[in-house]
C-alpha cells in the first residue's frame, strides 16, 4: 500500500496526461479548467486504494478514478449553476468565467466523458462499472433535488435530511470504493461491504462538516464560519435544535431563520447559542460518533488481511479528526 499523498499524486499525474486541448474549445476548455482547480481528490484515491487493498495494481484503475472524479467535478458545475455562485476553490466559476449555456452543455460532455471511461475495462468489470455508477449518478442527482425542494418546505424531517445527505454526498464515497473493489475483482461480498463502510463515513463526514460550518475554528475551517446559517439551511444542527427546543425558542429560531440582516453576525452567534441550548450541537456530535462507529465496525468484517484494514481505518479516523 503506498501513502495516500503518492496515490493522489499519480492520480493527478494521469489526470494531466488527459487534459488535451480539444474541439470545439468552449465545450472542452471549462472542463481542463474546472478538473485543473485542484481538491482534495478524496474520491479518485479511495478507488485507487480499494483496488490495492484487494491485491490489485492502483494503475489498473485509474480511468475508474478518473471517471468519478469527472462526474464529482461535472456535479459541481451544475451545482453552481442552481446556486449561482460565484467562486469554486477561490476561483470563479465555469458559468462566471463563459456563462450558463456554456456550463450546461460542458457538463453534460463531462458526464458522457465519465461514463466512456468505463470502455476501457472488459466484459463483468465493465458492466458491474456501469451499472454502479448508473445507480450513484441517479441518487447524487435526487439526493440534489432533495437538497433544493428543502429550501422551500417548512416540515422537513431529520430522516429526510439524512437521506438527502446520503444520496448527495455518502454514495459517492461508498461507490469510489466499490470501483476499486470491482477492477481489483474481490468477491461481490467484500465489494458491497465496502461500499457500506463508505456510504456511512460519508454520512459522518456530512454531518461533521455541517457541524464545523457552525462550530469549527474560523482561522482552519477553510470557508466562512455560520454560511449555512447565513443561507438558512436546514442542517442537522438545525432540524434537531427546532425538535429539542422550547416552545419559544424554537419561535424564535424558526424567526432567524426567515430573516437575511445585512451584518449577520448577530444571527450566527444567537442560532448557534440556540444551538447549544436545545442540546443539537452535542446530539449531531453523537450522531457523527454513531455513523463512524458503524462504519468501523462494518470494516472489522471485510475478508482482507488487518494491516489493509488498518489502511482504511486510519482514513476514516483522519478524515473526522478534522478541524477544517
Amino acid at each position: 500500500m503506498l501513502p495516500l499523498e503518492q496515490y493522489r499524486r499519480e492520480f493527478d499525474n494521469y489526470l494531466s496526461q488527459k487534459l488535451v486541448k480539444q474541439e470545439p474549445v468552449n465545450l472542452y476548455d471549462p472542463m481542463v479548467y474546472i478538473l485543473s482547480l485542484g481538491g482534495k481528490r478524496v474520491r479518485p484515491v479511495l478507488v485507487l486504494m480499494a483496488a490495492e487493498i484487494f491485491g490489485n495494481d492502483h494503475r489498473k484503475a485509474l480511468d475508474a478514478a478518473l471517471a468519478i472524479e469527472v462526474f464529482h467535478n461535472f456535479s459541481l458545475v451544475h451545482d453552481d449553476i442552481m446556486d449561482d455562485a460565484p467562486l469554486r476553490r477561490g476561483m470563479q466559476t465555469v458559468h462566471e468565467r463563459w456563462d450558463i449555456n456554456t456550463g450546461i452543455l460542458s457538463g453534460d460532455a463531462m458526464l458522457i466523458k465519465a461514463y466512456q471511461l468505463f470502455e476501457n475495462y472488459e466484459g463483468e468489470t465493465f458492466r458491474k462499472l456501469a451499472k454502479l455508477f448508473s445507480k450513484t449518478a441517479i441518487e447524487v442527482c435526487e439526493g440534489q433535488q432533495y437538497d433544493i425542494d428543502f429550501e422551500s418546505r417548512e416540515n422537513v424531517s431529520i430522516e429526510e435530511y439524512l437521506r438527502m445527505i446520503e444520496y448527495k454526498t455518502a454514495v459517492l464515497v461508498g461507490a469510489s470504493l466499490k470501483m476499486g473493489a470491482i477492477v481489483a475483482n474481490a468477491s461481490d461480498e467484500n465489494a458491497d461491504k465496502i461500499y457500506e463502510f463508505g456510504r456511512l463515513l460519508g454520512i459522518a463526514f456530512q454531518l461533521q462538516d455541517d457541524y464545523l460550518d457552525a462550530f469549527g475554528d474560523p482561522n482552519t475551517f477553510g470557508k466562512q464560519v455560520g454560511g449555512d446559517i447565513i443561507e438558512n439551511k436546514k442542517t442537522f444542527l438545525y432540524l434537531t435544535s427546532l425538535q429539542k427546543s422550547a416552545s419559544n425558542e424554537a419561535v424564535q429560531l424558526e424567526h432567524l431563520y426567515s430573516i437575511n440582516p445585512p451584518d449577520p453576525s448577530a444571527k450566527i452567534e444567537t442560532v448557534k447559542g440556540l444551538f447549544e441550548t436545545s442540546g443539537a450541537a452535542e446530539l449531531t456530535r453523537m450522531e457523527i460518533k454513531k455513523y463512524t462507529q458503524k462504519a468501523f465496525d462494518v470494516l472489522e468484517e471485510l475478508e482482507v488481511d488487518e494491516e489493509r484494514k488498518k489502511v482504511l481505518y486510519n482514513f476514516g479516523k483522519g478524515l473526522m479528526d478534522r478541524e477544517v
